[in-house]
Parts: structure tokens; C-alpha cells; sequence
């Protein structure tokens, strides 16, 4: 028998092109999902994600990460008035705080986790070439604060690269996090869950933790694939995620990074582009190709799709938005039943 969507369903989606405050809609995207989505996996929805989430608070004037190359450690000491700009402006992938990407449906985040060497204390910094001004832990709270206030909305919070952690500062890292987020936190088995069950639990934090320690915690997730083009432009790129998308899609999250790179010759003839430029230049080509996208189990589709510069630039809405197509297929089922 031929069931029609509800009135109700239908007007959750189309609100996403028409509202006028779509940033409002984005908020809050996944408690406004229509009901038969929020019994998919997450693993088979689209999320919109941030690439080097925390590079909006970089200190041009902290030491380089210790995985860069010793002999640009020694440019830099000689002429850091000339490196140091150019870093910044290269190395600065975001321009709004961790609360507003939150706010405007951002719930996948890239997060470069450091600790500064010669630093007696246990403080943790995000990286991307330089260090940030903002804490780990002072991070992990604001968006333990934020999830509060949005008890329906899921985040993954993707830890990696670890710089200089020993095993008691991983150790240390670990505790604080299941004391910050505490039973919000999801356990393992329950990170392909739905909406709906996550809801039932109470739980609203993914946490994948790219280090060996992970796999004695419940509460950490494994790493999740991220494919990285390293490409300058837009075509490239594309090419880099349409070869990834031909070799099937991994089992559970995976991130298709839409983030350009620009190699250091380009950037040392390139005095008057930045990161921002060449993003923005490309975004028309970039954003063509996730309009063509599907999420779902499929050999071909996608899962999460990150981003830079996600707040001027409308990723989660465009990212949100082909979430349609799943609810299209469900329609289609019931028709033919």
C-alpha cells in the first residue's frame, strides 16, 4: 500500500532552502531530521565536518610543532618576521571558535592534539605547524557546555597526531576527557548506532582516538579514515576522492576531505595568495561536486565531508541537505511495498 510522507517530514527538509535563517535550522540539524532518518546509522548519514577545527586560535609567536623539518627550524630561527606571517596565513585553515562551528552544524571535529616541548606542566595544545592559544581541556569543556544546551545533537571528536605525549600524558589526556563528558560519552559497540538509540542513552559524544591506548577504553573509538588529497586544486582533489570512492566505501565513519594543500614553492611564488584564497577561489568547483554526492551503505557514498573555512563558506547546510536523497529512497521503498 502507497504511504504518503507527512506534510510535517516533508516541511523539515524543504525549511533547509527556504528558511531564511538556515543557520538556525543547522543548529540544531539532527533533532530536526524527519523520523524515518533518525533510525539510519550514523555511519550512513552525510555530516558535515572541520578540517583542523581549532586553527582559528594559532600563536604566531609559540615554538613550530617538533614534526617539522630541521631545516625549517633554522630558517625560521633566522628570519621568523619573514616565515612566521606566511605560516600563519597558510597554516589557518578556520576563522570561527569551536561554539559557533557547533552552532552552525559542524559535529565532526579534526583535532591535532599536542603537548610543548621543554613544557613542565600537563597542559595540551592543538597544532597545525604552530600551536594554539586555546587549551585541549578548556576546549573539551565549552563543547561539554554546548551539548547541554542541545541534548538531541552528536558529535565525533577526532583526537590525533599526538606530539610529544608520553604514556602518563595520554593517560592524563584520557581521564579528564571521561570526566568532562562523563555517561555522554559513547562506547564502542554503539558508534554505528542511530539517532534514535544514541537519544535513548543519552549519549552525544564519539570519541576516536588515534593512539595504540585507545583499544583498552570503551569509550574511544578507533581512528577514522580521513582521505587527504594533498592537491592545490579543486580538480585535483576530486579526482584524489572519486579514486577512494571507486575502491568502496571503509566499514564504519570515514571523512572525504574537500581542504586544499599548497606545496612550499607555490606559497614562496605565490607572496599575495593564502590558504583562504585559493579555498574560496575553488569553493564553486568543490561545492558542484558534494551536490552530486550520496550518503547511504553503497560502495560509492559518502559519510562525512570536511571542510575549511566552514563558516563563511555554507558546507553544513550543503552537506546536510543530501541527507534528502536518503529520505527519497525510504519514500521510494514504501511506494513499491
Amino acid at each position: 500500500m502507497r504511504k504518503k510522507r507527512s506534510t510535517s517530514t516533508r516541511a523539515m527538509f524543504s525549511g533547509l532552502e527556504e528558511t531564511p535563517d538556515m543557520e538556525q535550522w543547522c543548529t540544531d540539524w539532527m533533532s530536526n531530521l524527519p523520523e524515518e532518518l533518525q533510525d539510519v546509522p550514523l555511519t550512513h548519514l552525510a555530516i558535515p565536518g572541520s578540517h583542523d577545527t581549532m586553527s582559528y586560535c594559532l600563536d604566531i609567536s609559540s615554538p613550530l610543532v617538533r614534526s617539522e623539518s630541521d631545516l625549517f627550524r633554522v630558517l625560521d630561527g633566522l628570519c621568523c618576521c619573514f616565515t612566521r606571517p606566511k605560516v600563519f596565513k597558510w597554516a589557518t585553515t578556520q576563522d570561527r571558535c569551536i561554539e559557533d562551528q557547533l552552532s552552525m552544524g559542524i559535529r565532526y571535529f579534526d583535532l591535532r592534539v599536542a603537548h610543548k616541548p621543554c613544557d613542565p606542566s600537563s597542559d595540551l595544545y592543538f597544532t597545525h605547524i604552530l600551536y594554539t592559544h586555546a587549551t585541549v581541556l578548556d576546549t573539551m569543556w565549552s563543547v561539554a557546555s554546548w551539548l547541554e544546551s542541545h541534548p538531541k545533537e552528536v558529535v565525533i571528536l577526532a583526537c590525533r597526531h599526538f606530539e610529544g605525549l608520553t604514556d602518563r600524558l595520554h593517560h592524563f589526556f584520557i581521564s579528564a576527557i571521561k570526566k568532562i563528558f562523563g555517561s555522554k560519552l559513547c562506547l564502542r559497540q554503539e558508534a554505528s548506532w542511530s539517532l534514535r538509540r544514541l537519544w535513548a542513552l543519552g549519549r552525544q559524544v564519539l570519541l576516536s582516538y588515534d593512539a595504540d591506548v585507545a583499544s583498552r577504553h570503551a569509550e574511544l573509538l578507533p581512528s577514522i579514515p580521513y582521505w587527504w588529497a594533498n592537491q592545490r586544486t579543486a580538480r585535483a582533489a576530486i579526482s584524489f576522492l572519486e579514486w577512494n570512492q571507486q575502491l568502496g566505501r571503509p566499514k564504519g565513519f570515514f571523512v572525504a576531505g574537500l581542504n586544499l594543500t599548497a606545496y612550499r614553492s607555490y606559497i614562496i611564488t605565490n607572496p599575495k595568495e593564502s590558504l583562504r584564497t585559493i579555498t574560496w577561489a575553488q569553493w564553486p568547483t568543490l561545492r558542484e561536486w558534494v551536490k552530486e554526492q550520496t550518503p547511504g551503505p553503497e560502495p560509492g557514498s559518502l559519510n562525512i565531508i570536511a571542510g575549511d573555512f566552514v563558516g563563511p563558506l555554507p558546507l553544513c547546510p550543503l552537506v546536510v541537505n543530501l541527507n534528502k536523497k536518503l529520505l527519497a529512497e525510504k519514500q521510494w521503498e514504501t511506494d513499491v511495498s
